[in-house]
């Protein structure tokens, strides 16, 4: 339970000074200064999924604050759950998929310029990154004559090159396909088995593009 007779007061700031704070104090930034002191690890055998444990600060309106503190820690909850989401993505840690674990919740300080309460946390969550080297399914949502974009949980821009399809043919029509002796056909919808080759993250679009390939035991179309 949060304790509201530790919130503190912050002096009353000028919106220009109240706009510098909370840019100071953005969870961007408390996330890249504070990563190494808390764990990253993978989550069972799958190197993809990782386990991450980070602070985070949470802004909680002043109406939401009561006496004894529950509907306080259900709005802090609310709040980190909305914030996890719209973050989306980071280079180092991939795509944030869920928050499991609320697990410490710091002194709350009022911002006395909207009354609001700035509450540090610190909680565990799942995020999704693959790396080099990996081998992964992937389901083919667009086939193009020089190779097909696949995609892997979150990941839409999965792409294998022609080059990289030892044996494979483009086959031209309505719906192209990729077809080897075998009669194995790779076509939308198909789920692929693939190696990384590498990524690639883009900061503007906040999303990660991968390079894949099929030159490897027992890659290609998964029946």
């Amino acid at each position: 339970m949060v304790d509201l007779s530790k919130i503190k007061s912050i002096p009353e700031r000028t919106d220009e000074e109240n706009e510098s704070h909370l840019s100071e104090s953005s969870t961007t930034r408390a996330f890249f200064h504070h990563l190494e002191r808390f764990q990253v690890k993978k989550v069972d055998s799958e190197r993809m999924f990782l386990k991450v444990q980070l602070p985070w600060n949470v802004i909680i309106p002043a109406e939401n604050l009561d006496a004894k503190g529950l509907m306080l820690q259900r709005s802090i909850v609310v709040r980190l759950l909305d914030d996890f989401a719209k973050k989306r993505a980071t280079k180092d840690l991939g795509y944030y998929l869920a928050v499991s674990t609320l697990e410490s919740i710091g002194e709350g300080k009022v911002r006395q310029h909207t009354g609001d309460v700035l509450f540090p946390v610190v909680f565990s969550g799942i995020t999704f990154k693959i790396f080099r080297g990996e081998i992964l399914d992937g389901i083919v949502h667009k086939v193009l004559k020089h190779g097909v974009l696949l995609r892997c949980g979150p990941i839409e821009n999965i792409y294998l090159s022609c080059m990289k399809m030892p044996d494979y043919r483009y086959v031209p029509g309505e719906n192209p396909v990729f077809l080897n002796e075998k009669t194995s056909k790779i076509e939308k919808d198909v789920v692929v088995r693939f190696v990384v080759l590498g990524t690639k993250w883009l900061e503007a679009e906040r999303e990660f593009q991968a390079l894949v390939s099929l030159e490897g035991d027992y890659l290609g179309p998964v029946s």
